[in-house]
């Protein structure tokens, strides 16, 4: 088995289009999250979204939906940043490994409104709806031959598609892979989340007492993942994929098992697979949605598994700054992740407040903190009971 390390990052986020403002941002406590703009909200009692601000997709690109926009930028991000030169490469050995919850459903709401206006939409639009259409367009844009698939996973889709795209390399079965998520902002599930009174009316509070809710959010993030073997000299290696745990609560559709079983599950079989224990993390990544019941599930999964050394592992929440991304979300955080390990630092959780003592946990409260973390994990849940943790560390050669 080859070793997998991570050469370029990509990211557009709610607090910034790009790593460098993105890194910046978050290590400030910025928050993207504002009113929402990109629809009217006023038939909702809640009026908060995490959109991306003055993004503009390439001439060549408008005709993608916006989560393909959103993917093809950032991995134009991700690739200039590995410095690979594709021209030079085998591209049908290069793919791409995607997730995503919603894929594109600015087209299904466009076909809604113009059926509502009494006109008949060209049904040829349609094909710029299916969620596997996102990667296509990525492949399509870099002309990449490789395997290229979507992972629709929900809000664990991210660490989905990366733990894919890491067994490919890492096997020899392709020789550098594109991996990440994209989610556009939408009135869709927007409207769901609405409707089970999830959306936080003020701001999100991840493992705060008072926290009231999550917030909606978008964007993408994709990582370049190439054997090691294959680095050139020079090469920026941002961090080194150690491994990845999956599981299914198989308990509810929406509602994770309160025990936090498959939470657990995932954690533990990502670092058995790595060679490590709970003494090993540095730092977690939370799933941290600010919602009441994820944030205690998550935290009573964080004491189950690390036992007394539960509450001095530091485990931020960036979904208080960029709301949740959904698909992308997981994906965003490890591009966080693999800059942690990278520059020494970890975000923090802002709006933080008051400590809940259902949630006893370390979660870099308001201000970022420099920690110098070797190995991380990166938590991810998703309706329909999905977990997924990425163990990424420090490259030390």
């Amino acid at each position: 088995m080859k070793r997998v390390v991570v050469t370029g990052v990509g990211v557009v986020s709610p607090v910034g289009i790009g790593v460098e403002r993105f890194w910046q941002a978050l290590l400030a406590g910025e928050s993207g999250i504002s009113r929402v703009e990109s629809f009217d909200t006023s038939k909702f009692p809640v009026h908060l979204g995490g959109e991306v601000r003055g993004f503009e997709p390439a001439p060549g690109d408008r005709q993608m939906g916006r989560a393909s926009q959103f993917a093809v930028a950032a991995a134009r991000e991700a690739l200039t940043d590995s410095g690979l030169d594709l021209n030079a490469m085998d591209r049908s050995r290069i793919g791409v490994s995607m997730g995503t919850t919603s894929g594109e459903p600015h087209m299904v709401e466009r076909y809604n409104d113009a059926r509502k206006g009494g006109v008949d939409p060209d049904p040829s639009f349609f094909t710029n709806y299916p969620c596997h259409v996102i990667p296509s367009n990525v492949a399509a844009e870099f002309q990449l031959g490789g395997v290229t698939l979507m992972i629709p996973t929900a809000c664990a889709a991210g660490n989905y598609a990366i733990g894919y795209a890491y067994d490919l390399v890492r096997t020899g079965r392709a020789g550098v892979m594109l991996a990440g998520g994209s989610d556009s902002f939408s009135r869709i599930p927007y409207t769901g989340f609405a409707k089970l009174s999830a959306i936080a009316t003020e701001r999100c509070q991840p493992f705060d007492k008072n926290r009231k809710g999550m917030v909606p959010g978008e964007g993408s993030a994709m990582l370049v993942l190439q054997p090691l073997d294959s680095v050139r000299p020079g090469t920026t290696i941002y961090a080194e994929i150690l491994s990845y745990g999956v599981s299914c609560d198989a308990h509810h559709m929406t509602a994770a098992h309160p025990d936090g079983d498959g939470a657990i599950r995932a954690m533990a079989m990502a670092m058995k697979s790595a060679g490590i224990g709970t003494d090993d993390i540095d730092y977690i990544s939370a799933h941290g949605t600010g919602t009441k019941a994820n944030d205690r599930i998550e935290s009573i999964a964080l004491h189950a598994m690390f036992g007394a050394r539960a509450p001095k592992v530091p485990m931020s929440s960036i979904k208080s700054m960029l709301g949740h991304t959904m698909g992308a979300a997981s994906a965003i955080e490890a591009v966080a992740c693999s800059l942690a390990v990278q520059t020494g630092w970890v975000p923090p959780t802002i709006n933080f407040e008051e400590p809940d003592p259902e949630c006893e946990v370390d979660c870099v409260p308001n201000h970022a903190r420099k920690i110098d973390p070797k190995i991380v994990l990166n938590n991810a849940y998703a309706f329909g009971g999905n977990n997924a943790s990425l163990c990424v560390r420090r490259y030390e050669g």
